[in-house]
C-alpha cells in the first residue's frame, strides 16, 4: 500500500499542533490547571485509562444508540417530507422551529422524564442528530428536476416509480453529507445530557474530574471524544464512498 503526501498531512499536522501546545505551555510556565500541557493529558489519560475507557464505551453506546434512532426517523420522515412539495413547505417551518430549540434545554425534562441514565442521552443524541438527515432527505428528493418527472411521467412512471428509481438513489450524497454531521452532533447531544445528569459516560466523567481539579483528566476526556469523533466520521466518509461515489465521479468528470 502506497502512503502518499495527503495520508501523512493529517498526521504531520495533528503531531505538531500537539508540539506547539506542549512548548506554549512550557515556554510561558502556563498552568496545569489553565490549559494542561499535552504530557500531562496524555498521562492522565494512561494513569486512569480503565475509567477513561469504561466510560467512553458508555458514551459510544448511548451516540450510536441515538444515532441510529435518528437515521431511521430521520429517513423516513425526510422521504415523507420530499414526496409532496406541499408537506415540504408545510412542515419544513415546524422542523426548523423544533431544531432551533436549543437541546440542552430539553435535557432536564428527559430527566424527569426517564430518570438519570442512558435513556436521556441516547434521545439527546437522537434529538440533535435528527434534524440533518431529514433536511438533507427532503433535500434530494423535492430538487429533483420537474422536467425529468415530466418525462419520466409521459413513459408511464408513476409517482412511487419516480421515487424509488430516480428520487432515492440520487438523496444518497445528501444522506451520507447529513450522515456525517449527524454523528459529530450526536456526541455533543450525549455528552451535554451525561454532564447534566447521568452515573457514566466521558462527560459525567469530566464533570468529576473538573470538580476534582484534575484538569489534564478532563483533557483527557475531550481528547477520548475526539478520537471517536474522528473515528465514526472516517467510517461514514469510506460508506460515503462505497455507496456513493459515483456522485464524486460525476462531479469530477464535470469538473474536467
Amino acid at each position: 500500500m502506497k502512503i502518499t503526501a495527503e495520508d501523512i498531512t493529517p498526521v504531520a499536522f495533528t503531531v505538531g499542533l500537539f508540539v506547539i501546545w506542549e512548548a506554549a505551555c512550557r515556554l510561558f510556565r502556563i498552568d496545569a490547571f489553565i490549559l494542561p500541557a499535552p504530557s500531562a493529558i496524555f498521562a492522565a489519560a494512561a494513569q486512569f485509562w480503565w475509567p477513561l475507557l469504561r466510560n467512553s464505551f458508555v458514551t459510544l453506546w448511548t451516540t450510536v444508540a441515538g444515532f441510529a434512532l435518528a437515521v431511521v426517523f430521520g429517513i423516513a420522515l425526510g422521504l415523507v417530507v420530499g414526496w409532496s412539495r406541499a408537506i415540504y413547505r408545510g412542515l419544513y417551518p415546524v422542523m426548523i422551529g423544533f431544531n432551533s430549540i436549543p437541546k440542552v434545554a430539553v435535557v432536564p425534562i428527559l430527566i424527569m422524564w426517564f430518570g438519570i441514565g442512558e435513556i436521556p442521552a441516547i434521545l439527546t443524541a437522537f434529538l440533535i442528530s435528527f434534524f440533518p438527515i431529514v433536511v438533507n432527505v427532503a433535500t434530494g428528493l423535492a430538487t429533483t428536476e420537474p422536467e425529468l418527472e415530466d418525462v419520466l411521467r409521459a413513459l408511464g412512471a408513476s409517482k412511487l416509480d419516480i421515487m424509488r428509481k430516480v428520487g432515492i438513489p440520487r438523496t444518497a450524497p445528501y444522506l451520507f453529507g447529513s450522515l456525517k454531521v449527524a454523528i459529530t452532533l450526536a456526541f455533543v447531544g450525549a455528552v451535554v445530557s451525561e454532564t447534566i445528569g447521568a452515573n457514566a459516560g466521558v462527560g459525567h466523567l469530566m464533570v468529576q474530574a473538573g470538580s476534582n481539579f484534575q484538569m489534564p483528566l478532563v483533557f483527557a476526556g475531550l481528547l477520548a471524544l475526539a478520537v471517536q469523533g474522528i473515528f465514526m466520521y472516517a467510517v461514514f466518509a469510506v460508506l460515503e464512498r462505497r455507496m456513493a461515489g459515483w456522485a464524486f465521479r460525476a462531479s469530477m468528470s464535470a469538473a474536467g
